[in-house]
């Protein structure tokens, strides 16, 4: 089933509140290949003139998993999960943000475009990071739903 566009981009995301714990951080900059110890080590962060453990690159992104039902804004829209690809992510920097610092993230989709005659809807979905009201990251996500029975 196609996504009904105007129900998408009227979708309201709940403001979502988390602050990244020193243990999470390290484990996020392992398991993504980040050897540089500022990332794991907090003496190591301070000495590289960071406050505390500084947020790995792409984190954001997991930050968005811990709502309590991260993909229910899918389903809420009609959309069959098996039929959910991973379209791309992409991040831009406003500031850098440590371990322990309070996140706001606020989300919406920003695009819904139809390709292939409606055999695909791609959805944009943009986060907006801020610590304090202050920008630190803006975060998007491309979701690509396939309807095979469209036919193209």
């Amino acid at each position: 089933m196609a996504v009904d566009v105007l129900k998408a981009l009227g979708y309201r995301f709940e403001p979502l509140v988390v602050t990244p714990e020193r243990g999470r951080l390290a484990f996020f900059a392992r398991a993504t290949g980040q050897h540089d110890r500022i990332y794991a080590d907090p003496a190591a962060a301070k000495a590289a003139g960071h406050r505390d453990l500084p947020v790995p690159p792409t984190f954001f992104f997991s930050l968005e998993l811990e709502r309590p039902d991260p993909f229910g804004w899918l389903t809420e829209l009609g959309v069959d999960l098996r039929r959910v690809l991973h379209g791309g992510q992409s991040f831009t920097y406003h500031a850098t943000a440590h371990a322990g610092d309070t996140l706001t993230l606020n989300t919406r989709i920003v695009d819904v475009t139809v390709k292939k005659a409606g055999a695909l809807d791609v959805l944009t979905k943009r986060t907006e990071v801020t610590r304090a009201g202050e920008p630190v990251a803006d975060a998007v996500t491309v979701i690509v739903v396939r309807n095979p029975e469209a036919g193209a």
